[in-house]
Formats: structure tokens, C-alpha cells, sequence
């Protein structure tokens, strides 16, 4: 199992960004997948997750009207759209796999290299 996260920029306060993960090594399309992300000094937060057909999403309140989850299963690619960007979601982001087909709320540990989000005021 691989993951491959990029689009992780510095951006001003407002701003918007659109992060990628490229996943392969199992079948992507019949499992759920999450966002999780990671301050300096913190804990992983759970932000988002949506299921295996891409129907289903799920969001932290902290993120909610802001960020969109969405997957292409063609490409085996997971997406987190991030718009109106504050300086408290500055963290490392990165995907993760749930354990079956439906969203969950649950910050699973990293195994890529994720992609750093820095959000100046």
C-alpha cells in the first residue's frame, strides 16, 4: 500500500488550495478514504472522509462549508478541495485508508510523505 500526497503550498489567509493523493498497491475503489492532518506538536485530526463510490462525505465541524473531499477511482486518485483557507489549518496533510467501503471519523496514522499546508495571516 502507497500513498502519494502533493499540492501543499504556503498561501495567504483566505486562499485556496486543491491537495491530491495518489494511491496504489491495493484495489482503491471498494474502500472509503480519508484526510487527516497534523500541527506542529499536535496530534492527528480527522478532517474528512468519503466513501468507496464517492457517494458519501463526511467532515470535521472545523472544516465544514470549506473543504470538499471528492475521488476519481478511474485514477486512483483521492482529492481535498480547500477554500477560504485559515491560519489554524496550517498542519502536514495526508490520506489514509478506512477499513471498509463507508466514511469514518477516525485519524489513522500516516504512511506517506504527506503535503504541507501553510496558511500565513
Amino acid at each position: 500500500v502507497q500513498f502519494v500526497e502533493s499540492g501543499g503550498d504556503m498561501v495567504q489567509s483566505g486562499g485556496s488550495l486543491r491537495l491530491s493523493c495518489a494511491a496504489s498497491g491495493f484495489t482503491f475503489s471498494i474502500y472509503a478514504m480519508t484526510w487527516v492532518r497534523q500541527a506542529p506538536g499536535k496530534g492527528p485530526e480527522w478532517v474528512s472522509s468519503i466513501s468507496a463510490g464517492g457517494r458519501y462525505t463526511i467532515y470535521a465541524d472545523s472544516v465544514k462549508g470549506r473543504f470538499a473531499i471528492s475521488r476519481d477511482n478511474a485514477k486512483n486518485t483521492l482529492y481535498l478541495q480547500m477554500n477560504s483557507l485559515k491560519p489554524e489549518d496550517t498542519a502536514l496533510y495526508y490520506c489514509a485508508r478506512a477499513s471498509g467501503s463507508v466514511p469514518e471519523s477516525r485519524a489513522r496514522p500516516r504512511w506517506g510523505q504527506g503535503t504541507q499546508v501553510t496558511v500565513s495571516s
